[in-house]
């Protein structure tokens, strides 16, 4: 009964292990940082690989997203997940193609956090975020922004960096109200004083079930807006 345990903590402290990367590579170009994470080559290559032609929904995003089979979560059969562990905002622009051969009407992005752990500034953050959002838009698809989450005490740094998850999200939020684009609050449900909640993570940063049960009732809203 203990192994599974022991491996998924195991897998967490990889993913630890990689912010630490991230930091101790601070002379590297931000543009090219996505590339240090071990997961996206192997990931991306098993995205090229798979054989879905066309889905109406694409979830893009990093670990939080990776973590969850969607199409089980909601039943629907026409969403496919584009989540990657530990990928940044760079990582996400420099695979957007992999979202356009999907033809999808409508793409869900959540990130930020691992980019923030990384030392990449909320400038530059909301400037990938925002050519993720126009770069989509110019292709006939409806970006949905998604806040990033905080994260719980038992994450290193959290209420340090918990001050640019507010900022970072602030931003987006006027943003996306400016250009009259939606903007789902997933911190009005799962996180309380700028702290995710305890009973939706289980290590500070990754969700639980309940965790997932929210985002799930948030995405299938949208998706009911847009008759999907």
């Amino acid at each position: 009964m203990k192994k599974p345990v022991f491996v998924l903590s195991a897998f967490v402290l990889l993913i630890i292990g990689g912010y630490l990367l991230y930091r101790a590579k601070t002379r590297v170009p931000l543009e090219s940082l996505h590339l240090h994470n071990l997961n996206y080559p192997i990931h991306v290559g098993l995205y090229n690989l798979y054989r879905t032609e066309q889905a109406d929904i694409v979830m893009l995003g990093n670990s939080l997203t990776e973590w969850v089979e969607w199409n089980e979560l909601l039943g629907r059969q026409n969403i496919v997940n584009r989540g990657i562990a530990g990928d940044i905002t760079s990582g996400y622009l420099h695979r957007l193609d992999l979202v356009y051969k999907l033809r999808p009407k409508i793409c869900f992005i959540e990130g930020g956090i691992n980019d923030l752990y990384a030392e990449v500034p909320v400038d530059v953050v909301f400037e990938n975020y925002t050519q993720i959002v126009e770069s989509l838009r110019a292709n006939g698809i409806i970006p949905i922004i998604q806040s990033t989450l905080f994260v719980s005490p038992k994450w290193h740094d959290a209420k340090e960096k918990n001050k640019e998850v507010a900022e970072l999200n602030a931003r987006l939020h006027a943003y996306a109200t400016q250009k009259q684009m939606q903007f789902v609050d997933l911190n009005k449900r799962m996180s309380e004083n700028n702290l995710l909640r305890d009973e939706f993570t289980y290590d500070g940063v990754h969700l639980t079930a309940a965790g997932y049960s929210v985002w799930g009732e948030e995405v299938e809203k949208v998706l009911k807006q847009h008759s999907l």
